[in-house]
């Protein structure tokens, strides 16, 4: 049942990045859109994200729920050494998804609120995927230092460095890419096609270069990530599988073929990359500073509560993913 509980665990992360991580990119393709074309790119990107923004924050209810429950002392170090990102990523959360509401919604909508809420939308769009990036980058990569005497470096260069960082700019650019993507297959419109197809192009760019920035922080901070990368059989064939799935994303794109194919595509290819990266630090959830590590296999909760937590998951998603499915199922329709 252990490892039930860790395949949902690692479900849920990866679902929320390929979702959420999209719902993100919305904003951020915002942030970087001409002030001409903003107001068609907004309206665009309400019609893709609308249905389902709110529900993509249910996969990050769900991975908390799981540390918290299955995991309890993995969760509280990370909220311990983290809680300044961490609690940076909820109000990114909480702010974006006040002003995506009210923007819409405001009864007065009178232009100095609309200014206000659009740019409480694009700032915090762009930060919330930052810090998630750091914190993911602050877990894995032995920063955490549970030995520090002072405050600073406890709780501040734990997650304020140069590979963090680098993380977190590398996770944005995706964001930003997946969200461009998903948009080509959105619209019907030659021009905008055409502009998406261009901004997901330069995102790529971005990314590749951001990716070349994590691998230089990493030697600079001897975190050793050439070596998780292609010194491990699964995380290479997952690195090559994302290289060569981007290629043919790219293909059928020029092509001008079934746009909707090239959704699928560019969800495998950061699927992939999420794979490269975990599979080499799993079991290992939060690495320190010393070579010291918190394991899936053996600092979870009693066998009771994780068989508990695994039955509750199993039962749940009977009812969850189905009516998941019919929300995407009927707004597709809707739009149709």
């Amino acid at each position: 049942m252990l490892y039930i509980v860790i395949l949902f665990l690692f479900a849920s992360i990866t679902l929320y990045f390929l979702l959420g991580g999209a719902d993100f990119g919305a904003g951020i393709i915002e942030l970087f859109t001409s002030d001409d074309n903003r107001h068609r790119t907004r309206k665009t990107m309400y019609q893709a994200i609308g249905p389902i923004w709110e529900a993509n924050h249910m996969w990050l209810i769900i991975t908390v729920v799981i540390l918290f429950v299955g995991f309890p002392d993995i969760y509280s170090q990370m909220c311990t050494y983290l809680h300044i990102p961490l609690l940076i990523l909820l109000l990114g959360i909480i702010a974006r998804g006040t002003a995506f509401t009210f923007r819409n919604y405001d009864a007065i909508k009178g232009e100095r609120t609309q200014n206000l809420y659009n740019h409480l939308f694009i700032y915090s769009s762009f930060v919330t995927p930052m810090f998630l990036g750091i914190i993911a980058g602050s877990a894995l990569s032995g920063q955490i230092d549970p030995a520090a005497k002072d405050f600073v470096h406890a709780y501040i260069f734990s997650w304020f460095n140069w590979f963090s960082v680098a993380v977190g700019l590398f996770t944005v650019a995706l964001c930003g890419f997946l969200a461009a993507i998903y948009i080509v297959g959105e619209t019907d419109s030659i021009d905008d096609i055409k502009r998406y197809i261009k901004k997901a192009k330069i995102f790529n760019v971005v990314a590749v270069i951001c990716g070349g920035l994590v691998f230089i922080a990493s030697e600079i901070e001897h975190v050793g990530l050439s070596k998780w990368i292609f010194g491990n059989v699964i995380s290479l064939v997952a690195v090559i599988a994302a290289t060569l799935s981007l290629v043919l994303l790219w293909f059928i794109i020029s092509e001008k073929k079934n746009r909707q194919w090239i959704r699928l595509l560019a969800a495998f290819q950061v699927s992939m990359i999420l794979i490269s990266v975990g599979s080499t630090r799993f079991p290992r959830f939060v690495i320190f500073k010393g070579g010291s590590s918190m394991s899936l296999l053996t600092d979870h909760a009693t066998v009771n509560t994780i068989d508990d937590l695994g039955i509750g998951l199993l039962v749940g998603s009977m009812f969850i993913l189905p009516a998941l499915g019919y929300l995407y199922y009927s707004f597709q329709r809707k739009e149709k």
